[in-house]
């Protein structure tokens, strides 16, 4: 299990792209900010891209894990790869269920050098 450590001050502010379109939510129960969507949507891009099967969420916001489900879920017309997170927030402890957009997949393959991605 590796760790997604989110303390970086030099991280790029917030898009409005990454606010819902990068993310579906399937389940929560505790309602997602737009930072916190941003923590998880990083969080479950690095173990998509490098094949992860869990990891450790520390950020600012929130603590916990997240789990790369290994499936392709669809909500609608919306599909991509599927995530779990168990996290504890200032709201108290809650689980969300997501998946990663396939604008969100193709807004990060353009995103990332050569050199990252898997």
């Amino acid at each position: 299990m590796s760790e997604f450590n989110d303390d970086a001050p030099d991280a790029p502010p917030d898009d409005d792209r990454f606010k819902w379109q990068l993310i579906s939510v399937l389940f929560s129960t505790q309602p997602l900010t737009p930072a916190l969507a941003r923590v998880l949507f990083d969080a479950a891009w690095n173990l998509y891209r490098t094949d992860g099967g869990s990891a450790q969420i520390k950020a600012p916001l929130v603590e916990g894990r997240i789990d790369n489900l290994r499936k392709d879920m669809l909500l609608g017309t919306v599909g991509g790869p599927s995530f779990e997170a168990t996290i504890d927030t200032e709201r108290g402890h809650g689980t969300v269920r997501f998946l990663i957009t396939r604008q969100g997949l193709e807004f990060m393959a353009q995103s990332t050098p050569t050199s990252q991605r898997n």
